[in-house]
């Protein structure tokens, strides 16, 4: 192929990838196989366009290497006559990695110009408005905009007809409400302070009302990570908790729904967390894992080998289930833990390589901060830190629902992270 006609078929290609990645958070919350789509288009452009300038320095980045070798061990733990779950597990390996390509064709191509990763940062302020708009619709009218009701458990729904709101908020709200926060602290006047305390109050009073204990804590958490790296948000955030903690004291009355999920229900949960559903899941990887602690059992490992009577050991902390661990009642789909899962999945070596890989990823976010980082960096640093956090309870690691916020949000903290100085 001459050289004109290359340099008249990258821009299209780089075109088609940043309009794919600026729809792809509608589809996240609304078209889970249409951002499936979305993605396979923006890897293949990339693909395309470092075959066509013979470039693929981008393999040689620290966070690909690892991230590689992790993917490369799973796939091997997959394999038919190595793990347990024949070709659907060997196929949900491989799958997994167009979400490694995802982040590095995000990084290095689709949001390089700046325009495209502006555009991005408007979509997602959309996507939460939207979420938190439809939460306090149906807090005060008991439904939501498309008419669905609160969830029998008493979470807020949002936009959603499941409780899955909580998840993708509490990611999103570091890259659309920290900026914000604090551009209107850098105007040091009484207006400017109090506008910031408003927003991030209201922020985590969204999250109290939703009722789904584990993003609140982890919006808490990653509040007080943003305080940590830029001294001017620490005041702002301790006036947050401290209004978080009231509202949450108040929900028995305001939203007795909330106030029984988020302080009722998690402290009994706590007081007999081995026998909660955290906690047999947790003893159950952990014998999954006894029985191959090297291999693993491949994707999809946990839910292959959790039903199998085998696995129904318990531990003493388990109470009454401490001889079968819960039997059939302690099995999920996944661990609930990304640590976890990489155990159960891979193994020990698939555990080591998989932390290793996420460490590799914060480093790459963090950068060149400095001193006085960038608002919006520490807020996707952030986002991604809470993301895997290891002490939660999580969903799959690549399920769309959470991972693909997830992958989304890394791969522009990436591409902020090398384009931000230097430009594209």
């Amino acid at each position: 192929m001459t050289a004109p006609v290359i340099a008249r078929i990258r821009p299209w290609l780089q075109r088609a990838a940043a309009a794919a990645t600026i729809v792809l958070p509608l589809m996240l919350m609304y078209g889970r196989a249409i951002a499936d789509m979305l993605i396979g288009v923006i890897a293949v452009c990339f693909l395309l366009d470092c075959a066509l300038r013979r470039d693929w320095s981008w393999l040689r980045e620290r966070w690909v290497i690892v991230a590689g070798i992790w993917w490369g061990w799973l796939v091997f733990c997959s394999l038919p006559f190595i793990g347990s779950g024949g070709m659907q597990s060997l196929g949900q390996a491989l799958a997994d990695g167009r979400f490694l390509i995802l982040v590095a064709a995000l990084e290095h191509f689709a949001l390089r110009r700046l325009a495209v990763r502006q555009w991005l940062g408007h979509m997602l302020t959309v996507c939460v408005v939207w979420i938190g708009g439809n939460a306090l619709v149906q807090f005060a009218t008991g439904h939501n905009v498309m008419g669905w009701p609160r969830w029998p458990g008493g979470e807020l729904t949002g936009p959603f007809e499941k409780p899955r709101a909580g998840a993708p908020l509490s990611r999103l709200v570091f890259p659309v409400v920290l900026p914000v926060v604090s551009r209107w602290l850098a105007r040091r006047s009484f207006s400017g302070i109090a506008v910031a305390v408003a927003l991030t109050i209201a922020t985590l009073a969204v999250l109290v009302l939703i009722g789904q204990r584990m993003p609140l804590l982890l919006t808490a958490f990653g509040m007080v990570i943003a305080a940590l790296m830029q001294r001017r948000l620490r005041g702002v955030v301790l006036a947050a908790l401290v209004a978080g903690g009231v509202l949450l004291a108040a929900s028995a009355v305001v939203s007795p729904p909330s106030f029984y999920r988020l302080v009722t229900k998690f402290s009994d949960q706590m007081e007999h967390w081995g026998a909660s559903p955290y906690g047999l899941l947790f003893g159950r990887a952990i014998v999954i894992t006894e029985e191959r602690p090297v291999i693993g059992h491949g994707a999809f490992g946990f839910r292959l080998a959790c039903n199998d009577p085998a696995t129904f050991k318990g531990f003493s902390w388990q109470g009454e289930f401490a001889k079968d661990g819960g039997g059939t009642e302690g099995c999920n789909f996944h661990p609930h833990n990304h640590y976890m899962e990489a155990l159960t999945d891979s193994g020990v070596p698939g555990l080591v390589l998989f932390s290793a890989m996420i460490v590799t990823w914060l480093m790459a976010l963090g950068r060149g901060m400095g001193r006085d980082p960038n608002p919006l960096r520490v807020a996707l640093f952030v986002a991604a830190f809470i993301q895997e956090w290891p002490l939660a309870s999580a969903s799959s690691f690549t399920a769309m629902d959470s991972g693909g916020w997830f992958f989304l949000l890394l791969g522009w903290g990436l591409a902020e992270a090398r384009f931000q100085k230097t430009g594209p």
